[in-house]
């Protein structure tokens, strides 16, 4: 048998320090050009073989090559994607500008250009259309030029009605209604997305479908039709198999239409759904904080305080600045910083449209403040209370006093004759009466527990007794089945009388 030559140790020790490096070297990220041929050959790849992964594969790099690209990159990418003389190529290249410089952060491909034998499929064609719309969409003076490619992408889409296209399709209609809304014609567009809708729930096509009830949703939301938005939820329901990012769409749109509706325990549910579903904060920063605004404004309705530490988080910290004041005069019950703080950021309320939900909150601040005065004094005249809560009248205060006395939120009773409210004996203060059956409780618990030890109290070595007793028992059991075996006792001598 041949001897294995054995490597010493600190050539071991090299290989895998050379393994490790090697796996650590970081893949070169491809330009943005190269990017966009890449995914072109990953869309006839997942139409040959009828393999819709590939596309989603494309779909998932959307959000960062748009990031990245320019009319330039669009230009080369269409000119070396198409043939020379291909009709689609001159269409696409119609609705890019004109060239312009390559900015230095931009990365442009170098590589010999190739020219294609074969005209790509359809899948290709709807793709680079989503990139242009996108790109211009970036720049306030396309926003005609990118309704109008919009309205024509969804022409050519609807025309092809390929189902290798669903994908891409759920990508087009956001671009389409973001379109729309940029263009500030977005009820305009709710006829084709309600068109648009029923198709894709006939054909099932769910991933189109849950993009069309987001974009119906957001429409009816942004005209104020909170009824027609909750009819339209009513009607349908929404995909299971839809991604994670239209289900916190969804959930988000469904919490602004139950805050309206003053059923702020489902909207509470729904926008912690949507935080949850939602991508982390870094990735989408205006949606993480417009889930939140209506969050902590939720909270509140419910009279519930927020974390603290949700304010201190680095995307929402000056995001939810305003909110933090409220907050604050909410949980003081001072009525004159509540209105103080609301017209301070009035304006910023009112761009997030949470401006009405937060004109609900007098009330909770006036129930706060006056809980706090009946914890204080034993009784206090109203016109004490309007003037320590900023009310305007009496009566204002007899009517919020009694209405907060009903509900439980204190205890205490009005005297209409003096013109006094008469606060009551809280149930956490310790009474003489309530320290006496305090008293007698403990003394039961104590009298039951020295009891429970006298009964489980033994004498002294009481189990040997018992173990003698037994093993004397054994003995005699022994000296029985000897006898029997020997025959000297008979079966007579268990049964001494006759018939037992």
């Amino acid at each position: 048998m041949t001897d294995v030559e054995m490597k010493p140790a600190d050539d071991k020790k090299k290989e895998e320090t050379k393994k490790e490096e090697k796996k650590e070297e970081p893949k070169p990220q491809l330009t943005p050009l190269a990017e966009i041929k890449a995914n072109a050959a990953l869309l006839e790849r997942a139409v040959s073989s009828f393999e819709p992964r590939f596309t989603h594969r494309v779909l998932r790099t959307l959000t960062a090559l748009r990031k990245r690209i320019d009319f330039t990159v669009l230009r080369n990418a269409v000119e070396e994607i198409y043939t020379k003389d291909s009709p689609v190529k001159k269409e696409l290249l119609g609705w890019i500008p004109a060239e312009t410089p390559p900015t230095g952060d931009m990365e442009i491909d170098s590589s010999a250009k190739k020219t294609p034998t074969a005209e790509p499929v359809p899948e290709v064609e709807i793709y680079l259309r989503l990139l242009i719309l996108h790109h211009l969409l970036t720049a306030k003076e396309n926003y005609p030029k990118a309704l109008e490619l919009a309205n024509q992408t969804v022409e050519k889409m609807q025309s092809l009605n390929r189902r290798s296209m669903d994908a891409i399709a759920a990508k087009v209609w956001f671009a389409v209604q973001r379109a729309y809304e940029l263009g500030a014609e977005l009820a305009d567009a709710r006829p084709l997305f309600l068109a648009a809708q029923r198709t894709t729930a006939l054909r099932h096509d769910d991933e189109a479908q849950a993009s069309l009830i987001n974009c119906i949703l957001r429409s009816y939301i942004q005209y104020n039709l909170y009824d027609q938005a909750d009819k339209l939820v009513s009607k349908t329901t929404f995909p299971a198999s839809a991604s994670n990012a239209q289900f916190a769409r969804y959930h988000y749109y469904l919490g602004r239409i139950k805050a309206v509706q003053l059923n702020y325990s489902d909207a509470h549910t729904n926008l912690q759904q949507a935080i949850r579903r939602a991508p982390p904060g870094k990735l989408a920063p205006g949606f993480y904080q417009a889930v939140h605004k209506y969050f902590v404004v939720v909270e509140l309705l419910m009279g519930d305080i927020p974390d603290r530490a949700l304010f201190r988080h680095p995307v929402l910290e000056k995001a939810l600045g305003a909110y933090f004041d409220i907050v604050k005069a909410v949980r003081t019950g001072s009525l004159s910083e509540f209105q103080t703080t609301l017209s301070k950021h009035a304006a910023q309320f009112e761009a997030d449209r949470t401006y009405t939900l937060i004109v609900r909150l007098r009330q909770n601040v006036i129930k706060t403040g006056i809980r706090r005065l009946s914890l204080s004094y034993s009784r206090i005249s109203l016109r004490d209370i309007c003037v320590k809560l900023h009310l305007d009248s009496e009566e204002d205060a007899e009517y919020i006093v009694g209405k907060a006395i009903r509900d439980g939120v204190i205890e205490g009773k009005i005297v209409h004759e003096k013109g006094w409210m008469e606060c009551g004996v809280q149930k956490n203060n310790y009474g003489p009466e309530v320290s006496e059956l305090f008293g007698r409780r403990i003394a039961f618990c104590l009298n039951l527990h020295n009891q429970s030890v006298k009964a489980m109290r033994y004498p002294l070595d009481a189990h040997r007794k018992e173990l003698a007793a037994v093993e004397n028992a054994r003995e005699r059991e022994k000296e029985l089945a000897k006898g029997i075996a020997d025959g000297d006792i008979d079966e007579d001598d268990f049964n001494p009388e006759p018939g037992f």
